[in-house]
């Protein structure tokens, strides 16, 4: 199912976002086992944890998704889509 994710590292106390066409408990567990390499930004940790995953209709969108995520740089508005599901549907329906 095609989703943007946010994980969060409770030893680097940051996060991270992507989006995925793949289960994303497997997409976890490749970046927990440093699948993607030594020089990426997840290899630093091993505990990263799923804080959010905003379902998406298809692959394109949940990359509209995340890049505009990206894109606002900040940890409160990170936190603040995790409390409130309105502001899911409103990233959903602006990039349909």
């Amino acid at each position: 199912m095609p989703g943007c994710y946010i994980l969060f590292s409770q030893s680097l106390n940051q996060f991270y976002i992507g989006a995925t066409h793949e289960d994303v408990v497997h997409r976890i567990q490749k970046h927990n086992q440093g699948f993607y390499g030594k020089s990426k930004f997840t290899s630093k940790t091993k505990d990263w944890e799923l804080l959010l995953f905003i379902e998406c209709n298809d692959y394109p969108q949940a990359v509209n998704i995340e890049r505009h995520i990206k894109k606002m740089k900040s940890k409160t508005y990170i936190t603040n889509l995790a409390k409130y599901p309105e502001m899911i549907l409103k990233l959903k329906d602006r990039y349909k």
